[in-house]
């Protein structure tokens, strides 16, 4: 893991100090809610529908466990005992007074962590692959690079104001597990036929209410290069992205309109900054002095594989299928900790879990864990030795749910309950699902899918790359829910980055469990050997589908439905 520098820890101690300052100005009527608004947006603080909303940078999706264990003494301390982890691998708190804020951000300070940039219209949290530095299939590591960018667009003065919200992420095995072409910028790092390292660069992708996969600018950036072409792309959106719109006013939209003049635009943007020799050219010497944060752990040793008898028992053999992972180094596991439980809500954890999975970083994984892309912890250093034992002791937390992948593995975004901006409920859709498919053998038989919630077009949820995905809509004050089928994240199991298809008319909430039942049914009736909800969908069509989907409305009609 990256190791904050003394210059790092002044910096966010500054700055939780001028937050300090801000926010008492602010309690005072000294400064505006209007001045204050920004502020404490580009320090992570929204006012949500109940109360204040903190969103803490986890940076590429990396936690120690003395960082998890401050988390967890701020859900107890200030908050109602749990917190949230989102789809980029951020950490969220629901119902910290504002009051307080500036308390909060002085703990988060003494173990290495912030809001900075969480929010706000600024260059956000760049998100990674969580089994990144341990992929069987990886062809370079990219958590330095993603240090590095983190480290360049910290408060960049000229993109601190953009026209809107601004999202990046980097892979570097040849499978895309953190959705890169729904990013504003996608990077992938690979090597060309001379062997030498770069990125091919993606551009204008997103979600809400236009869904758009990104394009590909240019499929070979040195690495050398890389912050320069990312300047060259921010300058071009912050100069001709439109403010007088916010529904238009991201990256995708520009890149839609303009084409093939964009790449122009930012070609010429870039030559002219590498003309002028600029400063973020990275060095070998920049590139190993954060390298040298994200070696194997020190204490890693040759390890054995473990092969486990047939007669184990069923509960392990299931999380062994479905939530340990094959890994580079010999004889190693990375192993997720499953948030999803029934009675629980999907990404929530408890304050006594966040103890617990630290313990169990502690304990089995060199103290370091990874938040992920769909709202789980992993612990990226486990001997095959330990699997076992770890097992035991993670099931006594609820972390050892084995369905990783499966139905109820879904991602939700908090929705009505939380967010100001929803127009409908998602926990208590997730609550019905989850409860609809508890048995853990119909699980195993339906396999791998993925199901996403949003509560509304923002797409917190990304309801757009599910496999079957749910929105939440408002008609008339009342709570309605659209489905979409065959969207794709860009994972091996997904296929290409796509958007969901919607079936039809929207659903009453109380439809939606009977719903998702019925496309199962379909998929289990119409499935040939060894296929997955997504290939049985590609290779019949969406009609029958949607034909048992209808079917099952009791509450409402298609005259009805939106």
């Amino acid at each position: 893991m990256y190791s904050y520098t003394d210059f790092d820890r002044r910096f966010i101690r500054a700055r939780a100090a001028q937050f300090r300052d801000q926010l008492e100005r602010n309690l005072k009527g000294e400064l505006s809610d209007d001045e204050f608004r920004p502020l404490r947006l580009q320090n992570g603080w929204y006012v949500q529908r109940h109360a204040p909303m903190l969103r803490v940078a986890v940076p590429y999706g990396e936690i120690s466990s003395s960082q998890l264990r401050t988390l967890a003494s701020i859900a107890s301390d200030f908050d109602r005992g749990f917190a949230h982890l989102t789809t980029r691998q951020n950490v969220q708190f629901n119902w910290i007074p504002l009051n307080r804020a500036a308390d909060v951000m002085d703990r988060l300070v003494g173990a290495d962590m912030h809001g900075i940039q969480t929010s706000g219209n600024c260059i956000r949290n760049t998100t990674s692959d969580a089994l990144a530095g341990i992929a069987v299939d990886e062809v370079i590591d990219p958590r330095p690079y993603a240090e590095l960018l983190r480290q360049w667009s910290t408060l960049h003065p000229e993109f601190a104001f953009l026209p809107r919200k601004f999202k990046v992420a980097i892979i570097g095995a040849t499978e895309d597990r953190a959705a890169i072409a729904w990013h504003d910028i996608g990077l992938q790092l690979l090597k060309n036929e001379q062997g030498a390292v770069g990125f091919r660069v993606l551009v204008g992708g997103g979600m809400g209410r236009t869904p758009i996969i990104a394009s590909e600018i240019s499929a070979f950036i040195p690495w050398q290069q890389i912050l320069v072409f990312m300047e060259a792309i921010v300058r071009v959106y912050n100069l001709f992205g439109r403010r007088d719109n916010a529904y238009k006013a991201r990256i995708k939209i520009l890149v839609k309109a303009e084409g093939a003049a964009f790449t122009q635009a930012v070609e010429k943007e870039f030559q002219q900054l590498l003309a002028h020799q600029p400063s973020h050219l990275l060095s070998q010497e920049a590139l190993d002095r954060v390298s040298a944060s994200f070696t194997p752990p020190a204490a890693l040793r040759t390890s054995q594989e473990v092969h486990f008898p047939t007669s184990t028992p069923q509960a392990l053999t299931r999380w062994l299928s479905r939530n340990v992972h094959p890994h580079k180094h010999i004889g190693y596991r990375a192993v997720t900790l499953s948030l999803k439980y029934p009675g629980q809500a999907p990404g929530d954890i408890t304050a006594e879990q966040m103890c617990a999975a630290a313990d169990l970083a502690d304990r089995f994984s060199h103290g370091e864990l990874r938040i992920t892309h769909d709202q789980n912890l992993l612990l990226p250093w486990v001997r095959c030795a330990d699997l076992a034992e770890l097992h035991e002791q993670a099931r006594a937390q609820r972390l050892a749910q084995p369905n990783i992948g499966l139905l109820t593995d879904m991602i939700t975004c908090p929705g009505g309950d939380f967010c100001a901006l929803a127009n409908a409920r998602s926990l208590p859709v997730a609550k019905s699902i989850t409860e609809r498919f508890e048995d853990l053998d119909a699980l195993f038989d339906i396999g791998d899918i993925d199901l996403h919630i949003s509560g509304c077009m923002n797409s917190c949820g990304h309801h757009h790359t599910g496999h079957i995905g749910i929105l939440g809509i408002d008609k008339d004050g009342s709570e309605w829910y659209q489905i979409t089928l065959g969207g794709s994240d860009g994972s091996a199991l997904s296929g290409a980055s796509r958007p969901g298809k919607v079936i039809g008319p929207s659903f009453a909430a109380e439809e939606v469990p009977d719903v998702i039942e019925a496309l199962i049914d379909v998929y289990q009736e119409q499935r040939q050997a060894g296929e997955s909800f997504i290939d049985t969908l590609h290779r019949i069509g969406a009609d029958a589908f949607k034909t048992r989907a209808h079917a099952v409305r009791t509450l409402t009609t298609a005259a009805q439905a939106l």
